[in-house]
């Protein structure tokens, strides 16, 4: 195999891939992660059983590929938006902006994330675990700055990173769940994140 036929092979492949995953969001955002299934997502991909299962072993490797994708893509969202020379509040309110804005782009992979992946036991615990450190780390890199340690705000601990990436997940979770927009709960979130982090004390 040449080069060049190799290149596109790994393209095809790859191409099926990405139709899989967003055939899988699709069904998400229509029928809800507990109706979707295999044949499902292959016929809104327009391709076979055969193909999905050379990608993936089950509906919930499909699943938890990408939900990996979905965190990636909002943490590094979120991370883009925070300007580190404003003011330390201003910067909180960025980053719930931006967390914000990301779940309403895909409110229904948001609340499936939230309310589906702990039902699916050990397949999710690894899913769950690197996602928390991932957005632990986040956290610790946007406070990491003059402008939170000059406030006394940083470093902040392990567990109230954890208390209030859980709050705001449990609040735009039922949000969704009651019909609202999330945009209606910002200056709540945001004021709810800026008076934790004030409270800091020893890390």
């Amino acid at each position: 195999m040449t080069r060049a036929s190799a290149s596109k092979t790994a393209d095809d492949r790859n191409g099926f891939r990405q139709r899989l995953l967003d055939a899988l969001e699709a069904s998400i955002a229509e029928d809800g992660y507990a109706k979707t299934t295999v044949a499902g997502i292959v016929r809104r991909a327009r391709t076979s059983r055969r193909t999905f299962y050379e990608h993936f072993d089950s509906r919930e490797a499909c699943f938890v590929e990408l939900l990996s994708g979905a965190n990636a893509d909002q943490i590094r969202q979120i991370s883009e938006a925070v300007d580190a020379s404003a003011p330390w509040q201003k910067q909180v309110r960025q980053a719930v902006e931006a967390w914000i804005a990301t779940g309403e782009a895909r409110s229904a992979l948001m609340l499936s994330w939230i309310r589906d992946v702990p039902a699916l036991g050990a397949a999710a615990r690894g899913l769950q675990r690197d996602a928390m450190e991932a957005f632990i780390a986040m956290v610790g890199s946007i406070t990491a700055t003059d402008e939170f340690r000059s406030a006394g705000v940083s470093p902040i601990s392990r567990p109230r990173v954890i208390m209030l990436l859980g709050g705001l997940r449990e609040l735009t979770a039922i949000t969704v769940e009651e019909g609202g927009r999330l945009g209606d709960v910002t200056e709540e979130a945001v004021e709810a994140s800026i008076a934790m982090l004030s409270q800091h004390g020893p890390a």
